[in-house]
């Protein structure tokens, strides 16, 4: 099998050097380390746990596996595992946003003629996988997944939903169809601008994330075992070194409002003073500046690429998101000291993501 991928991967023409792979990087001012992903000797002399025999596809260019997205979205369901197409389970908040999305319809506050604004970081050179958030109403793909955590809604009928790049945990949202609508139009919609100032007088409630980074890995199984087998793995190795480096580890969402005063709508001022309020609290939390580091660790349903098994994707407050694949619990060490920690993304591991490009910027953590 791996020797058919090989000859597949030259007859497209896929790059599957590393070297080019990083110069491509840098050339669209990607921050990268040239630590190496895997700390341990092979095979490995510091107790890492290994996976069983399957098959991971090593050699076909990895990087340019991520699909174009404007949004994703994350649904609490307490669960690890899902229907095949968790937007096809009738009755779901997955469905009912999927339902609206799909229908291609801007929400009636907004003008879908308007222009997407300019992102001064905007890639200078492009990389294939790697995208902005200043397409928002141009992208206007929305992915959306369901996740480990539950709601931390005392109505159980009402769902938890993390949003990026944005960054946001949005409470209260009533699993209907109306639910979905009050969602959409308040925090997932491309027509609703990054960072923009929630209108007031909602049923729902958004909240900047409380943790230093969110980390997602795909654990369906339903889907394909490998990352139900890699996922639990991946769990246990990167709580293991991010407590040694000083961090405290969950894997359910905390409420939000233990950490804010009021929610992003209630915040006092002229929109200016409440866009400058959000992002003064993205800033608190980011790795870089909070005192206290946290990280959230969720298992999620599929998204894309299961054949790079396990796959990560790191969310930060700066609205990064870096996808990874082929990732075992060897590589963890060097994701969370290079790329939690230190904000530099690791080449060989690289599946896409998104706002990575960074000019003037050694670290995705800079502000």
């Amino acid at each position: 099998m791996s020797a058919f991928r090989k000859l597949k991967a030259l007859a497209l023409g896929q790059n599957t050097d590393t070297d080019i792979t990083s110069m491509q990087l840098q050339a669209a001012s990607v921050p990268i380390s040239d630590a190496p992903c895997r700390g341990c000797a092979d095979p490995c002399d510091e107790g890492h746990e290994e996976y069983p025999k399957f098959d991971v596809d090593m050699e076909t260019e990895m990087l340019g596996s991520v699909k174009p997205y404007a949004r994703q979205i994350v649904i609490s369901t307490g669960k690890s595992d899902w229907v095949r197409e968790v937007t096809d389970a009738k009755g779901t908040l997955a469905a009912y946003v999927d339902d609206i999305s799909s229908s291609g319809r801007p929400p009636k506050d907004k003008d879908p003629s308007k222009k997407p604004k300019e992102n001064a970081n905007a890639q200078a050179a492009h990389v294939a996988g790697i995208f902005d958030s200043s397409n928002l109403a141009k992208n206007k793909k929305v992915t959306i997944l369901n996740g480990s955590h539950r709601t931390v809604s005392d109505d159980t009928d009402k769902e938890t939903v993390l949003v990026f790049p944005d960054y946001k945990v949005v409470t209260e949202v009533e699993c209907s169809h109306g639910g979905a609508e009050q969602l959409w139009t308040h925090a997932v919609s491309p027509y609703v601008d990054l960072h923009e100032v929630p209108a007031q007088s909602t049923a729902v409630k958004s909240w900047i994330i409380p943790y230093s980074c969110v980390i997602l890995l795909c654990s369906h199984k339903r889907r394909d075992n490998r990352c139900a087998i890699a996922a639990p793995k991946l769990e246990h190795a990167l709580t293991h070194s991010l407590e040694r480096e000083g961090w405290e580890v969950h894997t359910q969402v905390e409420d939000p409002s233990l950490h804010h005063d009021a929610p992003l709508e209630d915040l006092p001022g002229s929109d200016e003073e409440k866009r400058t309020a959000i992002l003064q609290q993205l800033k608190a939390v980011d790795a870089k500046h909070a005192a206290h580091k946290r990280a959230l660790i969720l298992y999620c349903s599929h998204i894309g690429g299961h054949k790079y098994a396990g796959n990560v994707i790191i969310n930060t407050p700066r609205g990064v998101s870096v996808w990874y694949g082929r990732v075992t619990p060897h590589e963890v060490d060097a994701i969370v000291k290079e790329t939690i920690i230190g904000g530099r993304i690791l080449p060989p591991l690289l599946r896409g993501g998104l706002n990575l490009c960074y000019p003037g910027h050694k670290s995705l953590n800079d502000w």
